[in-house]
C-alpha cells in the first residue's frame, strides 16, 4: 500500500519534468529540428520548394564563387569590427564618465538607453531618412547656405556598409554602457581611493585596475555584440535594402534574397549553415572556457 510521503516524492521528482517537457520537446523540434534540416537542405539542390536528393558539396561549392557571398563576408568583417569596436569604445567611456556621479545622471543614462528599446526596423528607417541626400542632413546643410557640402554614403556602393555602422552604433552603445556601469558599481571604492593615495591617476586606475577586473562583462558584451552583428539583417533591409546593388549585403540578407526572392533554397541553406559555423566558432570556446573555470573552481 503506497504512502502519502511515496505519493510526495514521485510528485517531487517527476512534477517539474512534466511541467517543462512542453517546452523542452517544441526547443528540440522547431530549433535543433530545423537546424538539421536546413543542414541536410544545404547538401541538396533544393531551389523553389526542398529537394531531398543528396547532392554533395555542390552547394558550398556554389556559394565560395558566388561575388555577392564574398561581398557580404567582407561587408560582416568591416561591419564587426567597427560596430564591436566602437560600441565598447564609446560605451566603456560613457560608463567611466557616468561613474564619476554626475548630476542627472538617471536622466542621461535614460537619454542613452533609450535607442536600445527601439527595434532595428525603426533605427535603420530613422536613419535612413536622416541620411538621404534628398531628405536629411545633406539637404539640411544645403538649406542652411553649406551648398557645398556633400554626405552621399547611402547612395555610395564604396561606402553604403558604414551607414550600417552608424546606425548600429546609435542603437547598441548605451545597452554596453549599461554593462559596465553595472560592472563599474560592484567595484569596491577602496580600490580606487588605495590606488589614488599610491599617486595613480585616475585614468591609469581604470586602465590599469578596474577594467581588467571586469573581464567576465567585457566578454559577455563581446559575446552579445558578435551575435548581433552577425545575425544582423532587419537593419540593412531597412536601411540600405542591401544596395546600392549588392554593395551593403551581409551574409543574413544575402542567405534570405538566395532562399526567399532568387528561390535557390540549397544555396541559402548552405550560408545559413555557414552563419551557425561562424557563431559555433565564437560561442564554444567561450562556453569551454567558462565550463573548464567551474569545473576546476
Amino acid at each position: 500500500m503506497s504512502t502519502p510521503n511515496a505519493h510526495y516524492g514521485f510528485a517531487e521528482r517527476w512534477l517539474p519534468r512534466l511541467v517543462l517537457a512542453p517546452s523542452f520537446l517544441l526547443t528540440l523540434v522547431f530549433l535543433y529540428g530545423f537546424i538539421a534540416w536546413n543542414g541536410y537542405l544545404s547538401f541538396t539542390n533544393s531551389r523553389l520548394l526542398p529537394n531531398y536528393e543528396w547532392a554533395g558539396l555542390v552547394q558550398y561549392a556554389t556559394l565560395f564563387e558566388n561575388e555577392r557571398w564574398w561581398v557580404a563576408v567582407r561587408n560582416l568583417g568591416v561591419f564587426a569590427v567597427l560596430f564591436i569596436g566602437g560600441a565598447m569604445a564609446i560605451g566603456i567611456t560613457l560608463a567611466i564618465l557616468l561613474d564619476q556621479k554626475v548630476r542627472g545622471e538617471g536622466a542621461i543614462r535614460t537619454l542613452y538607453l533609450y535607442p536600445m528599446a527601439l527595434s532595428f526596423v525603426v533605427t535603420g528607417t530613422a536613419w535612413k531618412w536622416m541620411l538621404n541626400p534628398g531628405l536629411g542632413l545633406e539637404k539640411l546643410m544645403h538649406d542652411w547656405g553649406f551648398t557645398s557640402f556633400t554626405f552621399d554614403w547611402l547612395v555610395n556602393s564604396d561606402m553604403s556598409i558604414y551607414t550600417v555602422v552608424i546606425a548600429g552604433l546609435w542603437q547598441s552603445s548605451g545597452f554596453v554602457m549599461a554593462l559596465f556601469l553595472a560592472g563599474l558599481r560592484g567595484v569596491d571604492d577602496s580600490i580606487i581611493k588605495a590606488a589614488q593615495i599610491d599617486g595613480a591617476t585616475l585614468p591609469r586606475i581604470y586602465w590599469k585596475i578596474i577594467l581588467p577586473a571586469l573581464r567576465p562583462v567585457v566578454f559577455s558584451t563581446l559575446m552579445i555584440l558578435s551575435h548581433i552583428a552577425i545575425k544582423s539583417f532587419d537593419l540593412v533591409m531597412a536601411l540600405t535594402g542591401g544596395g546600392p546593388g549588392f554593395s551593403s549585403d551581409l551574409p543574413a540578407t544575402f542567405m534570405y534574397s538566395m532562399a526567399f526572392t532568387r528561390g535557390q533554397t540549397g544555396l541559402g541553406a548552405a550560408s545559413a549553415m555557414m552563419m551557425l559555423a561562424t557563431v559555433a566558432a565564437i560561442v564554444v570556446p567561450y562556453l569551454y572556457s567558462e565550463l573548464r573555470k567551474d569545473h576546476h573552481g
